[in-house]
């Protein structure tokens, strides 16, 4: 096991509560949280944090995912990620939010990617609760015809789209991907296999099978926590791999996703299992997950990272 590889943390979060407003941090607790009870991640958590939990691994830089600032202000986490990439020496990396279906949605893309440090967006599309809900979706949606004309500008400004869906709606995203085929399409969180049943595993298989045919798109080997369940190594295991053979190691990325996923595991036990589960692959196979696809993925400027790190 090559235990010092050079890891690229491909999706992680900072806030800091004392000072920013995070709804879902600093209101009351959903009870409808993926992962269960929160409240453990409900506090600060920035670099010199993040270094603590990472101090068993060679981190060369990271890619901040936007964490739900405060949507009043959607350039406002951007400006303080990049001061903080500028005295910490990370993130190396942002992607940032913007709503995709609003009247000034093109003036916030053009915002964010004016940020030498935003390489993509992240904007939630309107979902359904369960997979065979009746919940009739428009405003917000991927049917929503300004949702996917907002979507269409991200080739315009050179970003990614980093798309956050639970794995029934998959099947519905490949049509959307289709529409924008010179635009990087990053799944996240693996798509989200969270009901193991065997009903719920075929669902999932049958997204992420048809989403890896788009050869836009690439996945986020990340968050396999399970509400109500521990980490499971075995389950996350096979997951790991049936995506990786899908989508093969120039697609994927592994990520910590933290601190959202120490609900579930320590990073510590996070990145060793990874390293784990692909100790057989090649030595350039390991390069591209964990640290040359997302590089690559996400354009990152070599020179903010910290290539000689342990």
């Amino acid at each position: 096991m090559e235990d010092d590889i050079a890891i690229l943390d491909a999706h992680h979060h900072f806030w800091n509560l004392d000072e920013n407003y995070y709804p879902w941090l600093s209101n009351e607790i959903s009870e409808s949280f993926f992962l269960g009870d929160y409240s453990q991640i409900r506090k600060n958590y920035l670099v010199n944090d993040y270094k603590k939990d990472a101090v068993n691994h060679n981190i060369i830089g990271t890619i901040h995912c936007e964490a739900e600032w405060d949507r009043n202000n959607q350039f406002k986490e951007t400006e303080w990620l990049s001061k903080l990439s500028s005295n910490e020496h990370l993130p190396s990396c942002i992607v940032a939010h913007a709503w995709l279906d609003k009247k000034n949605s093109e003036e916030i893309i053009a915002k964010q990617a004016s940020s030498p440090l935003v390489k993509g967006i992240r904007s939630k599309p309107n979902i359904r609760s369960q997979p065979n809900s009746e919940e009739i979706l428009n405003k917000g949606s991927m049917q929503d015809l300004n949702w996917l004309k907002g979507l269409k500008l991200l080739e315009k400004y050179n970003l990614n789209y980093d798309l956050r869906i639970p794995c029934w709606h998959l099947l519905e995203a490949v049509d959307v991907i289709r529409l924008i085929p010179n635009t990087k399409v990053i799944i996240n969180h693996a798509g989200f296999p969270w009901d193991r049943s065997e009903d719920g595993m075929r669902l999932w298989r049958e997204g992420v099978n048809q989403i890896s045919k788009e050869p836009n798109t690439y996945i986020k080997l990340s968050e396999f926590g399970v509400k109500n369940k521990i980490w499971n190594y075995e389950q996350n295991r096979q997951i790991i791999l049936e995506l990786i053979d899908l989508f093969g190691p120039k697609r994927c990325m592994f990520a910590s996703n933290f601190p959202v996923s120490r609900i579930k595991i320590t990073f510590d036990d996070l990145f060793t299992n990874f390293k784990k589960i692909v100790k057989d692959f090649t030595s350039e196979e390991k390069k591209c997950l964990f640290s040359e696809t997302a590089i690559k993925t996400y354009n990152i400027n070599k020179s903010l990272l910290n290539i000689n790190s342990n």
